[in-house]
């Protein structure tokens, strides 16, 4: 996938030093419960559609923006799921990034389910019961986040005290 040119911009002032990007997915729903997927041309996998705040974009018109070029839908944000960091990450390329991740849930609006860009193979509808093999494991935990999602939002806040063990 291109590094979009901001990103190339800041790169080369900063080289492979940490990035921190905020990043926003999407669990897009139509009307009789399915949900869209793109097949990601970068690893084969399935996942939710996502990408990356571009400067000055407001998150909600930031993923139906993304929604639109990669799969075609229209899409409507409806409700912020869940927010965290996600641990620092190395790129084949060198360089280093840590996104803020940002969840909605999404109405399907309009359009037909096609690929729009080249970040993915193949678009479709799945039944939340039927994803598709290879399905990656972080849109399955959002997808599964956002089917049981009844408000507030979701945050990460690390180790329970006194438990070491994640929250809830």
């Amino acid at each position: 996938m291109p590094i979009p040119d901001f990103v190339a911009r800041l790169r080369e002032r900063i080289g492979h030093d940490l990035l921190p990007m905020v990043g926003v997915t999407g669990v897009v729903q139509d009307d009789t419960g399915r949900v869209l997927l793109g097949q990601r041309a970068d690893t084969g996998r399935w996942a939710l559609p996502s990408g990356i705040l571009e400067p000055g974009e407001q998150p909600a018109p930031a993923l139906e923006r993304e929604i639109l070029e990669e799969t075609r839908v229209h899409a409507r944000v409806d409700a912020l799921i869940a927010v965290w960091a996600q641990p620092p990450m190395t790129y084949p390329n060198g360089h280093q990034a840590q996104y803020l991740d940002l969840l909605f849930a999404c109405r399907y609006v309009a359009g037909q389910a096609a690929v729009g860009d080249d970040e993915s193979l193949a678009v479709g509808w799945f039944d939340p019961a039927g994803l598709p093999a290879g399905t990656n494991e972080r849109s399955r935990a959002n997808l599964a986040r956002a089917l049981a999602f009844q408000g507030p939002t979701w945050f990460d806040r690390g180790p329970e005290p006194g438990t070491g063990l994640p929250p809830d």
